[in-house]
């Protein structure tokens, strides 16, 4: 079980202290060694989050300690590649479906070039951003989601850190990802959508045919 507290009666030359959780209680012995992360020496007042274990001598104390924002930056790179995960599943579904003739090829090169331009749009957005030079619209960030570049999208946002944290733009992404994925599932899954993918793959292969 985790506990939140402040530090109290810290020693720095010794290396340990006391802390006192919120909502009172008992107090308990810290030292430095049980602190996870190194980057700074505690002080009297620190807020940190710990666990309690018992000693040879039955006492109290903390191990497992970190500061709150240590937990909060953790959480963030764990979401962060939880959303990863997304489009990289995403993209190997449809290679596999590609390999097994479920799908036509020229739908996974849709997927993967508008994916590579939405990853590059969203860098030259940001570097705009940061440099106060012309920005690209949030609708054709959106547009180019819509048609499938969406899994270079959310690699973008997780990536670059650019966009991830705007709720609303956030909100309207997964708009067109949910639309995106229905006009996928309409043309891969229904009778009338094979055959507009028929249709548009033997118009692909006429025009290829010349240059091969």
């Amino acid at each position: 079980m985790r506990f939140q507290g402040k530090i109290s009666d810290w020693n720095d030359d010794k290396g340990y202290g006391f802390v006192e959780p919120n909502g009172g209680g008992e107090r308990t012995f810290i030292h430095i060694k049980s602190f996870k992360s190194k980057t700074r020496r505690p002080a009297n007042g620190d807020m940190v989050i710990y666990e309690v274990a018992k000693d040879n001598r039955q006492r109290s104390n903390a191990i497992n300690v970190s500061y709150p924002h240590e937990q909060s930056n953790s959480t963030k790179r764990s979401g962060s590649n939880v959303s990863l995960v997304w489009p990289l599943l995403f993209m190997s579904s449809l290679l596999a479906l590609t390999l097994f003739q479920r799908i036509p090829v020229f739908l996974l090169i849709v997927y993967a070039s508008l994916s590579g331009m939405t990853f590059i749009a969203y860098a030259i957005d940001k570097h705009a951003a940061q440099n106060n030079h012309w920005r690209t619209q949030e609708s054709t960030l959106h547009l180019l989601a819509l048609l499938g570049g969406w899994p270079g999208a959310l690699s973008a946002q997780q990536v670059l850190r650019h966009k991830s944290a705007k709720v609303e733009f956030r909100q309207v992404f997964w708009v067109t990802v949910f639309l995106n994925l229905l006009l996928l599932c309409g043309l891969t899954m229904t009778d009338p959508g094979r055959a507009i993918l028929g249709t548009v793959t033997t118009e692909i292969l006429h025009l290829i045919a010349p240059w091969a």
